[in-house]
């Protein structure tokens, strides 16, 4: 009785109202009242405060301020600044790349650049030597009916036939100034260039020779497969050494004006088959 008692007292002094009047000063007359009750005044407490924190919710979301709170941040303003963050190392690595290129082109003009870089910076080292392109069937009904012609073709019996299934690389992108005569002893060809230009391997061999001859300066001698030796004199620096692995197109030397029958910066290129100096232009297209 008593519990029931304090329940009904509890609420009947929570419920109850309160008279609040407000009074003008100079003449006490009434200006404003109402009636207040303990529970009311929770009640209205809590709708303001909802509707405060509603009203400020729809602020945050609906306007950019959302964007200064720790962790809401736009869609798109970070997919901006991914963006920007992936333009800004793009831009940093093309930087690096023309800053070397430009430090290498004063380095070579210059003539500061180091003879050992330049296999490294040659493109023409990493050439493959694959060259084992399919047949097609018109191709290879051609070929049988060219081997079925001159099967007893006279000169067929020639002892230094071309060596066709060999694909030779021209050691120097140069002009021919003097031509192979075996007559007057030239066994080789002359070929013009630039100053510190690059030699390159003809075909995949291995370095049979490398040193200082005093009338061919710096020489260096190649053994390559099907019995053939290349040959190249006159060098200003040689990059390689006896032993040596190359393959084609892989710089070997520089071009240089060494010896006592160098009469300018060129490049005497020989290339010998089994022992017998042959025409590099029967071979090379120059």
């Amino acid at each position: 009785m008593k519990r029931k008692h304090a329940n009904k007292s509890f609420w009947k002094r929570i419920r109850f109202k309160y008279k609040l009047m407000f009074f003008n000063e100079s003449t006490l007359e009434e200006v404003w009242s109402f009636r207040l009750s303990r529970l009311s005044v929770f009640i209205y407490i809590c709708i303001f405060a909802f509707i405060l924190i509603t009203l400020t919710s729809v602020i945050i979301i609906l306007t950019p301020i959302r964007n200064y709170l720790p962790g809401y941040l736009d869609i798109e303003v970070r997919k901006e600044i991914l963006e920007n963050a992936l333009r800004t190392d793009s831009l940093e690595e093309r930087l690096s790349i023309q800053s070397n290129y430009i430090r290498n082109i004063a380095d070579i003009l210059s003539g500061n650049i180091p003879a050992d870089s330049i296999r490294f910076n040659d493109t023409t080292s990493y050439i493959t030597s694959n060259y084992d392109i399919p047949r097609s069937n018109r191709e290879s009904a051609f070929i049988n009916k060219f081997e079925e012609d001159e099967k007893y073709n006279l000169t067929a019996l020639n002892p230094n036939p071309v060596q066709t299934e060999v694909f030779f690389y021209r050691p120097l992108n140069g002009i021919i100034s003097s031509a192979f005569n075996e007559e007057k002893q030239h066994f080789g060809i002359d070929l013009t260039a630039a100053p510190k230009d690059n030699v390159i391997a003809t075909l995949d061999g291995t370095v049979i020779y490398a040193g200082f001859d005093p009338k061919y300066g710096n020489v260096i001698s190649l053994q390559h497969k099907n019995d053939f030796i290349s040959i190249y004199k006159h060098n200003d620096i040689l990059l390689k050494e006896v032993g040596d692995r190359v393959v084609a197109g892989e710089a070997i030397a520089v071009v240089g004006n060494t010896g006592e029958l160098s009469t300018g910066p060129h490049l005497h290129f020989e290339l010998w088959h089994k022992g017998d100096p042959v025409n590099p232009e029967e071979y090379i297209a120059f």
